[in-house]
């Protein structure tokens, strides 16, 4: 019979939990939830954008199957669904979902009212050009490799990264025992605090916020207030107060209209329209005739008609109180 232990160890089932759960965690942070500071990345988005400079999947080449690249993902790099790696890619190429896109799409990819995008053997894509940017020098020996799940291929550990990623597109994400919510920047001014570091690496942080006031989001919308953005810069916690961008016009039968044209990030548009229906509908939010969508290629539009007689300033603070025209 096999000896399975030749001396039984006692061992305090406190530090024994305590140990199991920090291995767990770090294997979560490290391989899946949380992006690596230097390019910016979690491990998928990583795998994604290698595969697609293995394949010479570049932003002045032919475009390629979605499918084509999920399956190069999942068989070389990354043995998880095909659903969630095609889901990501998806993401990098949303224009509403990352300040800069990773990845140039061609087909319905999904829209700011959360429709669903098209199957992955319809959709094509590239590298977008910033993206190059990511991947530049990777076989001059700038990062190191390590091999695949099954050791039949060689990963980077990190890509090179040309511009700070992580600042400029932000990420987020749930980790065990931690988490991040990093909102994206303006490239120029990101660029221009990183000179202004390289040049001095003792600027003091008030000579940064200069350079880099606040963040940039991609759905573009009103920053409200910029102590919470002062205080995330200082500690790496606060909050910042995005509300949307709204015009008051005058309509000629003597009523107003409030139309919406920029949305806080990653605020859905149909849901939101459906929040604000449910609240006129339960008599919640007053003052409001009419509301529908009048968005089109030009641009977004959601106009909010009011009630003769109504002040809209009064009906707008009512909305940012009550919806996510104002949202964190």
């Amino acid at each position: 019979m096999t000896e399975f232990a030749k001396e039984i160890l006692p061992i305090s089932l406190e530090d024994e939990m305590q140990q199991s759960y920090l291995d767990y965690a770090m294997s979560v942070i490290v391989g899946r939830a949380l992006p690596d500071v230097r390019d910016g990345l979690k491990p998928v988005h990583r795998r994604v954008l290698y595969a697609m400079g293995e394949l010479n999947n570049d932003w002045n080449k032919p475009y390629k199957k979605s499918a084509r690249v999920v399956g190069d993902v999942i068989g070389k790099y990354h043995p998880h669904g095909d659903t969630a790696v095609y889901d990501t890619i998806v993401r990098m190429a949303q224009p509403f979902s990352l300040r800069y896109p990773l990845i140039d799409g061609q087909g319905n990819f999904g829209s700011v009212d959360g429709d669903a995008p098209a199957a992955m053997r319809y959709t094509e894509v590239r590298m977008s050009r910033i993206a190059h940017e990511l991947l530049a020098d990777i076989d001059k020996e700038t990062v190191d490799f390590v091999p695949n799940y099954d050791e039949s291929e060689r990963e980077p550990v990190v890509l090179p990264a040309r511009f700070p990623n992580l600042l400029v597109n932000g990420s987020s994400g749930i980790a065990v025992g931690m988490a991040t919510n990093i909102p994206p920047h303006n490239l120029t001014e990101v660029i221009d605090g990183c000179i202004a570091l390289i040049d001095d690496p003792q600027t003091p942080l008030e000579a940064l916020i200069e350079r880099i006031p606040a963040p940039d989001f991609p759905t573009a919308g009103i920053i409200n207030g910029v102590a919470g953005v002062r205080e995330a810069y200082r500690t790496g916690r606060g909050k910042v107060y995005i509300r949307a961008r709204t015009e008051i016009e005058e309509m000629d039968n003597g009523r107003q209209r409030i139309v919406v044209t920029e949305l806080p990030y990653q605020v859905n548009k149909a849901r939101l329209l459906e929040k604000i229906a449910e609240l006129v509908k339960e008599k919640k939010l007053e003052g409001i005739s009419e509301l529908r969508d009048e968005s089109d290629k030009e641009g977004m539009r959601m106009v909010i008609e009011l009630r003769r007689g109504e002040v809209a300033e009064v009906v707008l603070n009512n909305l940012y109180k009550q919806t996510q025209m104002q949202a964190v």
